[in-house]
Order: structure tokens, then sequence, then C-alpha cells
């Protein structure tokens, strides 16, 4: 009676914190999005993971020291070679979060994607308004479909960028094959995109293309 007592008024505090609870989305191909409101609780488990590729969306997180040591070290246990982290960031992520992931060694299989802004500079950049990323990140929270978010209307990435993903996943990529050709772009869809999501779909896809994962 105790015990349920407790689980109660934890679930009543954490309401009342108004604290959002981690977002968890199936990607297809093996691929599993993780959102990250708060730092380190909502990092998912290893058993969530399971060593295989996924999406980790650290948008909009605030954090400090310990924050950034729960971060990196959950990074260094969870990326590889054949089981990629990319990571999702932009410039109003923590910089105290970031700052031990600048170099590309850091941790060995992490791809950082984020829209490009002048004190941000990730492994792949795209131009995207800060107002347009806001509304396609606020869209899952408020029932968009993960799938909607990322559409089909492009499937591969750009070459430039699935290299650099190669060259976050291995010391020596010069003997890589090329990635083919990316299809040219059909017309928008009216939905909500999240172009930075989608991108990091886009490499994951390609780097299974090229039997890198």
């Amino acid at each position: 009676m105790k015990g349920a007592l407790i689980l109660l008024l934890a679930s009543a505090l954490a309401i009342a914190s108004g604290r959002a609870a981690p977002i968890e989305r199936d990607l297809g191909q093996g691929l599993v999005y993780f959102r990250v409101h708060t730092l380190p609780g909502d990092l998912p488990a290893a058993v969530l993971v399971g060593g295989h590729p996924c999406v980790l969306d650290v948008r909009y997180v605030p954090g400090g020291d310990v924050e950034a040591t729960a971060l990196l070290g959950w990074l260094k246990r969870q990326a590889g070679i054949h089981n990629p982290v990319f990571l999702l960031a932009n410039n109003e992520t923590s910089g105290v979060l970031l700052a031990p992931l600048n170099s590309p060694d850091a941790v060995i299989g992490l791809v950082i994607v984020g829209a490009s802004a002048p004190n941000f500079s990730p492994d792949v950049a795209l131009i995207v308004a800060p107002g347009d990323e806001r509304r396609a990140y606020d869209a899952l929270e408020k029932g968009a479909t993960i799938d909607s978010l990322i559409s089909d209307r492009v499937i591969k990435s750009r070459n430039d960028e699935a290299a650099l993903a190669r060259a976050r996943l291995s010391d020596n990529g010069a003997d890589e094959p090329e990635a083919a050709p990316a299809a040219a772009s059909a017309a928008q869809p009216p939905s909500v995109i999240d172009p930075v999501l989608q991108r990091a779909v886009q490499l994951h896809r390609s780097l299974l293309a090229l039997k890198r994962i």
C-alpha cells in the first residue's frame, strides 16, 4: 500500500511540474527515434536501443556540466561504426552539452545533424528557418505522425552529406563506393516536414544501401 502511494505521488509531481515525457517512434528499417526533453532522465535505456542505429533529438534541450557528462557517456556507450547515433541539435541546444562533441573522434559513430547557424556547425548542416524548425518540432508533440514529418518526397541524401556521415563512422573512407546520385526532389507535400529529422533518416538509408551499417 505504501509503495502504491509513493508511485501515485511521483506521478502527481511529474504532472504538476509540467515535465514532458520522452518520445519514442519507429522510423523503419531498424532505426528508432528518441526525443529528449531533459537530461539525463530522458536518455533511453540500453535495452531500448539494443545496439541498433538511432536518432537522438536534443534540440532545445538545456543543460550544464552534469548533463553534458551524462550525454557524452550515453553516446560513447551506444554509438559505434555499425550502429551510428544521429544526434539532432540546433543553436538552441545548450552549448555546454555540445562542446565535448566538437571533435569528430570524440564519439565514434556519432553524426550531428542540424540547421546551420553562426554559432553552431553540425556535421550535416541544413538551411532551415528557425520558425519553420520549431513548428516542425512541435508538430510531433501536437499529434503529427512521424511518417508525415519525414515524408518520402526525397529518398536519398546528397553524396557529400553521405560522405560526411561515412567519415564520422570510419577513420578511412577512401575505399568506400560512391553513393548513387540523388533522385530529383518531388513537389513539396502540404503537410509539415521536419527537414532535420528527415535528413537523418536519409543518411541512415544511404548508409544501409552502401552496406556501411
